[in-house]
């Protein structure tokens, strides 16, 4: 697969930034979830280093700001996915989330595609997925590959 392309974008994300309404509380969450943010003294911003990306923790307000949009409070209509090797992996995951204070709003169960996911919302409402994908493989480093 060509990444690479002078003419245009390169096919690919670098950065997910997520506006929190708090953002003490969204990094105590994320570290309850063993996140480790690169900078644990930062008091603006929040990065963690996520496989070969970053997320990012933001005030919500100073985001939408930044990116030119009215926060109309709303889901934003993005879900962010966390991949992992197992469907026992899925199950573990959403126990942390859920004794971190996150609300798990669907148990791990087989999905129609074939896989194995269940979903959290974290503090400031950002859905996660975590799935089990039979048919994706995922790297070492926690990378997906998509199976062609």
């Amino acid at each position: 697969m060509r990444l690479h392309n002078i003419a245009g974008m390169e096919q690919r994300l670098s950065l997910v930034t997520l506006g929190v309404t708090d953002l003490d509380r969204a990094r105590n969450f994320y570290e309850a979830l063993g996140w480790a943010p690169a900078d644990p003294g930062a008091d603006d911003v929040v990065f963690f280093q996520a496989g070969c990306m970053v997320v990012a923790l933001w005030d919500r307000a100073l985001l939408a700001e930044d990116s030119m949009v009215t926060d109309s409070g709303g889901w934003g209509g993005i879900t962010l996915a966390h991949n992992v090797r197992s469907p026992e992996e899925v199950d573990t995951v959403l126990e942390r989330v859920r004794a971190a204070g996150g609300d798990v709003r669907r148990t791990g169960a087989t999905t129609f595609w074939g896989g194995y996911s269940g979903l959290f919302v974290d503090l400031d409402e950002h859905p996660w997925e975590v799935a089990h994908n039979p048919f994706w493989r995922l790297r070492d480093d926690g990378s997906v590959e998509l199976s062609s």
